[in-house]
């Protein structure tokens, strides 16, 4: 099993590595904001004084008071340059009252776009946005430090795949993208190798993570598939703003309508990655329960999950794609437009189609992964029940906590045996070593796959009772300890009581201690 799971994937990891190798602008430097026209140079700057008052030049109005703007025709906002070409250098920017205008105070710590003119003149500036680089330092530690305080280890490896899923994009896909390769081959070879690096680093190398590879796999076919035609269908160029003004300051086209799609396998992946790795853990651990199962009762099993899984995977994706679009939703709104010409329209309907598209996608993430985990499952040893656990325990075997639940340690029942066969040594008496036999035996002829724990108690009363049989048709004499206890307290003509099977000995008496006939 694990060699047909090895000839499926190792192909497709080869062909993503190939297709970054060929597809990747290796010597190609693309162009920048620079030889494009539009460089624009970030200078950092804080904030020294916040006024109101007319918008013409020439005037100075008074100051505002506790340091902020009236509302006036024109907001006056003084700041100090503390790096670029001119450090320490008081520049003030005028800017229009209206609503879209952010509120400035003293203090604060802003961005402004230089344009390359004489560093001294306030015109070679231009107040654009704030600064929020300790912030977003602070929320991605507390988001790191939690995943690690939850998922510990496992917590670290996807904190690294999650870095390294953001250097492919922009190490390999931007760059790809921009010398003008296929949009859609690109995402395509770069979802392999996010999902390849993402799921092995997380959740190591075993066959339930080949599974959710597996998985993934086909549900990707199946988004490309359908993003490609319903794209088609609908006639979507993908020409937003954005988009029509990279393609105007590039010069070169840029298959408008691949990088739409390309968007929309991307964006599925990370749900599909949830979805799929959750359905091959639950089958796993139904397999586990119940290592009776067979592949329809497994796969009814790990249906019934999914469809669970299924109906909140939808509702979030559409969620997100609805709060990104949030205020283009908001103007179409206000527009008086009808519902389906908003719908219909260009910018909303790609939403649309990203959203059902990958919804599709993650429908048929469900029941896919699960018959996959299900065929996988019967044909692999089952893993240790938690019975199972505690026997290996209680014999001394270490569990490896890496590999719980992958493999069922076919070591644990013939470390057992041994340590039963040891004591039965030990004592050295004839039930202990035919027990110890018995039980090395039966573990010797167990098959490929670890015996549920139900049939091993079965097996160990089965035993006992034969043994205990055997022992009640033989005469058994008490050991010299318990024999001198008894004697003393019985005349010697009384009967010997009989004693535990297990800690006694067949001892013959001296003939001055034998009961009379």
């Amino acid at each position: 099993m694990r060699l047909l799971l090895a000839a499926l994937l190792v192909p497709c990891a080869l062909a993503s590595l190939v297709g970054v190798l060929l597809l990747h602008p290796f010597g190609e430097s693309p162009g920048t904001s620079e030889k494009l026209g539009a460089h624009q140079m970030p200078v950092r700057a804080e904030v020294t004084a916040v006024v109101g008052g007319p918008c013409t030049a020439g005037e100075q109005p008074p100051p505002a008071p506790h340091g902020r703007g009236e509302a006036k025709d024109c907001l006056n906002v003084t700041v100090r340059l503390t790096d670029g070409p001119a450090v320490g250098l008081l520049i003030q920017q005028r800017m229009p009252q209206e609503p879209s205008t952010p509120h400035y105070s003293v203090g604060d710590h802003v961005v402004l776009a230089y344009g390359g003119a004489d560093p001294r003149d306030p015109t070679a500036y231009q107040l654009v946005d704030f600064q929020r680089g300790w912030p977003l330092a602070a929320l991605g530690a507390v988001f790191a430090l939690a995943v690690l305080v939850l998922a510990r280890w496992r917590g670290l490896a996807a904190l690294g795949a999650l870095v390294i899923s953001f250097g492919v994009l922009t190490w390999f896909v931007l760059p790809a993208i921009l010398a003008g390769r296929s949009p859609v081959a690109v995402a395509v070879v770069a979802s392999g190798v996010i999902m390849f690096v993402a799921l092995y680093l997380t959740h190591g190398r075993s066959a339930r993570t080949s599974t959710a590879v597996l998985g993934t796999l086909a549900s990707l076919v199946v988004i490309g598939a359908l993003g490609w035609a319903f794209a088609a269908a609908t006639k979507l160029t993908g020409l937003d703003e954005d988009t029509a003004n990279l393609i105007g300051l590039l010069g070169h086209g840029i298959d408008a309508r691949g990088l739409l799609l390309a968007g929309v396998i991307i964006g599925a992946l990370g749900v599909l990655d949830d979805v799929t790795v959750t359905q091959a853990s639950a089958v796993w651990e139904l397999r586990r329960a119940n290592p009776a199962l067979g592949w329809r009762q497994l796969y009814a099993a790990g249906l019934r999950i999914g469809r669970d899984h299924v109906g909140s995977a939808v509702n979030t994706l559409f969620m997100a794609y609805a709060g990104a679009a949030l205020p283009m939703l908001l103007a179409y709104s206000v527009s008086g437009r009808s519902f389906g010409e908003v719908v219909t329209a260009q910018v909303v309907a790609s939403e649309v189609v990203r959203t059902l598209v990958g919804s599709v996608g993650l429908v048929a993430a469900v029941p896919v992964t699960t018959a996959l985990a299900a065929w996988v499952a019967v044909h692999e040893p089952p893993p240790p029940s938690d019975h199972a656990d505690e026997d290996a325990g209680k014999a001394g075997v270490p569990r490896d906590p890496a590999t719980d639940g992958e493999d069922a340690p076919e070591s644990d029942d013939r470390s057992s045996a041994s340590v039963k066969a040891d004591e039965g040594r030990d004592a050295g008496t004839e039930i202990g070593k035919a027990a110890a036999t018995a039980t090395v035996t039966a573990a010797r002829r167990a098959p490929d796959r670890a015996p549920a724990p139900r049939d091993r108690d079965r097996d160990r009363d089965r035993d006992r009772d034969r043994e205990e049989r055997r022992h009640d048709e033989e005469p058994v004499w008490p050991t010299a300890t318990t024999r001198r206890r008894v004697l003393d307290a019985d005349p010697p003509t009384a009967p010997i009581p009989r004693v535990d099977h297990v800690t006694s000995r067949r001892a013959p008496l001296p003939p001055s201690r034998r009961p009379s006939p």
